[in-house]
């Protein structure tokens, strides 16, 4: 690592309009964990070991792709104000055509999803976090082919349009490549090194968290990347099987704290009360995520056992199929049918309309069948 940093007087006071760089390296140079800390650590551990032993009870976890995470994508852009409605979002995926012709906001929420998961397959490939997996998941954010924001780019966080004093700088973050490159360098060390950063993981992911944000590394699409990165982190360190923690929806309701949390360290350096904020949002999300579960599966049981004694044809996979997304076209029941007529899947498909498993919506000329059972546990 460059010696930059190390020369630095830290102490300096931070000042909204400059360029922080005098943000101070990894570790926080205080004991920063405290009995409070502690008992809400206990809490968010217990409540995501229950989610990841949760995770087993699903006969696919993998299903959970287009609906849990797919609501972590949208709370998450919503966080950035680019806003879409279920409706188009659950059309764009379950069908290419209308993916493509999505409004540029849904597209913005389907490539956190991808990011998400392609972050997650290089997880399970290569280890730990690195930098390239970083930048991979901001390109994929933002599909672009840019990586950590140049030297020349004037990046500032202002006051949102709906808050006091609109526009106003609240935070410059540090510039300069070599200055970037160190910060970096330091945050890959600190969660990678257990023997050099000896800290717990569910903690060291939160002090990850704010330092991410703090450094701003790209030119656009951080808040994201970084919430991101929380949860290929945890997977990372066997916390998590799938990154699947809808943290995004603790962080949209409690926003304004969430924020006020992250500028507290950065100008007080109120550590404490930032990691209990997010070991209080890991435990309220967990216990959250693991509620949709038990629902979820609650309810296929369900409908395996009504649409079996009503259907000759029905098996445990289609009913697998139904439940892997909130929207289902015909052409998903003839994969796992293993028919192709269209005539039969339409039967198929006015059969299960006619029982009340899936309902038809006309979209022009295009009809999706809707698993509402599946739509009102998500939007519950």
């Amino acid at each position: 690592m460059s010696n930059l940093l190390e020369k630095m007087n830290i102490t300096e006071m931070f000042e909204r309009t400059k360029p922080y760089n005098r943000l101070p390296l990894l570790p926080p140079d205080k004991d920063i964990v405290d009995k409070e800390v502690l008992l809400q650590w206990g809490y968010a551990s217990r409540n995501l070991a229950e989610l990841n032993k949760n995770l087993l009870r699903l006969p696919n976890p993998s299903m959970l792709i287009n609906t849990i995470t797919l609501q972590e994508a949208k709370s998450s852009s919503e966080i950035e104000n680019i806003f879409t409605t279920e409706d188009e979002l659950y059309k764009a995926v379950s069908d290419s055509v209308k993916e493509e012709s999505a409004t540029p906001d849904t597209k913005e929420v389907l490539r956190y999803r991808k990011a998400l998961w392609t972050g997650y397959n290089i997880i399970k490939e290569k280890g730990g976090i690195t930098l390239g997996t970083i930048i991979r998941v901001y390109q994929k954010i933002k599909n672009t082919t840019q990586g950590l924001r140049l030297p020349q780019s004037q990046v500032v966080i202002r006051r949102g349009n709906s808050e006091l004093r609109p526009g106003e700088i609240i935070y410059t973050p540090p510039q300069g490549k070599e200055l970037l490159d160190s910060y970096m360098d330091n945050l890959i060390a600190f969660l990678s090194e257990d023997a050099s950063f000896k800290q717990d993981p569910l903690l060291k992911m939160a002090i990850a968290h704010y330092q991410f944000e703090a450094i701003h590394p790209f030119s656009d699409g951080n808040g994201r990347t970084g919430r991101i990165i929380n949860l290929l982190y945890l997977v990372s360190q066997g916390l998590l099987s799938k990154p699947i923690l809808y943290l995004s929806k603790y962080i949209i309701e409690n926003k304004v704290d969430y924020y006020f949390r992250i500028g507290a360290v950065t100008q007080r350096g109120d550590w404490k009360n930032w990691l209990i904020f997010m070991m209080q949002a890991v435990q309220q999300t967990a216990a959250l995520t693991n509620r949709l579960i038990d629902e979820i599966v609650s309810q296929m049981v369900s409908t395996f056992e009504y649409g079996k004694e009503n259907l000759k044809w029905y098996t445990k996979e289609v009913n697998e199929a139904l439940f892997t997304q909130p929207y289902i076209k015909p052409v998903t029941l003839g994969n796992i049918l293993k028919r192709t007529s269209r005539t039969t899947l339409t039967k198929y498909m006015g059969e299960l309309s006619k029982l009340g498993i899936l309902s038809p919506k006309q979209d022009g000329k295009e009809v999706f069948y809707l698993n509402n059972d599946l739509i009102r546990i998500l939007e519950g």
